[in-house]
């Protein structure tokens, strides 16, 4: 079966999974996810993850993050979705939690954090809150 909207499935995996206290998650893989699952990793949201597998057995396995058996991810969802693109320009990047939280943003220069893409003076699609 195809799934329409890959991230928001991935982003579903690691909420569920959080939720049942999973130490590990894992979905196919693509370039996108690899780039959101690195920001994720960079901001300490998750531990790590890697890929595993060959050809179209690709697969990524994420390490998700604990402390004293909280998990580091309470809220993660999609904003932008196949049947409405969301997008901002550098003065209109939304906030989380008023700082506390962060954004994932598709600028033309890659994936990164609100934060980042308001630093660097870019705009674009916001992909996800977490917090």
């Amino acid at each position: 079966m195809a799934i329409t909207d890959p991230i928001a499935d991935m982003l579903t995996r690691i909420r569920n999974n959080v939720i049942l206290g999973r130490e590990e998650v894992s979905f196919p893989t693509s370039k996108l996810k690899l780039s959101i699952l690195q920001v994720l990793r960079d901001e300490d949201y998750i531990d790590d993850f890697k890929e595993e597998g060959e050809g179209i057995l690709k697969k990524i396995t994420v390490k998700l993050k604990y402390d004293n058996k909280r998990p580091a991810i309470s809220v993660i969802e999609r904003v932008s979705k196949p049947g409405r693109r969301v997008y901002s320009r550098k003065t209109e990047i939304p906030r989380v939690l008023s700082g506390k939280g962060m954004v994932i943003v598709s600028t033309s220069r890659g994936i990164m954090t609100g934060k980042e893409a308001k630093k660097g003076g870019l705009g674009g699609e916001v992909l996800c809150k977490v917090y």
